[in-house]
C-alpha cells in the first residue's frame, strides 16, 4: 500500500509454487521372495503433495505390505516379503513428472 494522505492505492503480491520434478529416478530392484524390496527416488524440492506410488496400475498407500516414506526430498517405497504376484513395474509419478522400475 502506498498512501499520500489523500491519495492511496494497494498492489498484491502472488507466488505460483515451481512444480516438483524428479532429479533421481527409481532403479530395478532384483531380491528373493519373502524379502522387502526398496524403491527411491528423489525430487526437486520437498512439498511435493502430489506424489503417488503404483504398481502396475494400482495406486499404494501405507499398510502392511507397503511403506511410503518421505524424507525431504527422497520418497521411498518398501515392499514387505514380495511375492512372485509383486513383480511388474513399480512407479513413482509427482504432477506431471513419473519414474518407473
Amino acid at each position: 500500500t502506498c498512501d499520500t494522505g489523500d491519495q492511496q492505492t494497494t498492489a498484491a503480491v502472488q507466488l505460483k509454487e515451481a512444480a516438483a520434478t524428479i532429479v533421481e529416478g527409481l532403479k530395478d530392484v532384483a531380491t528373493y521372495e519373502g524379502e522387502d524390496a526398496v524403491f527411491e527416488c528423489r525430487l526437486s524440492r520437498e512439498t511435493a503433495q502430489d506424489a503417488q506410488w503404483f504398481l502396475g496400475d494400482v495406486p499404494l498407500q501405507s499398510n502392511e505390505m507397503n511403506e511410503i516414506r518421505v524424507q525431504g526430498t527422497r520418497h521411498s517405497l518398501i515392499l514387505r516379503k514380495v511375492t512372485l504376484e509383486d513383480c511388474g513395474s513399480v512407479s513413482f509419478k509427482v504432477g506431471q513428472h513419473s519414474s518407473a522400475a
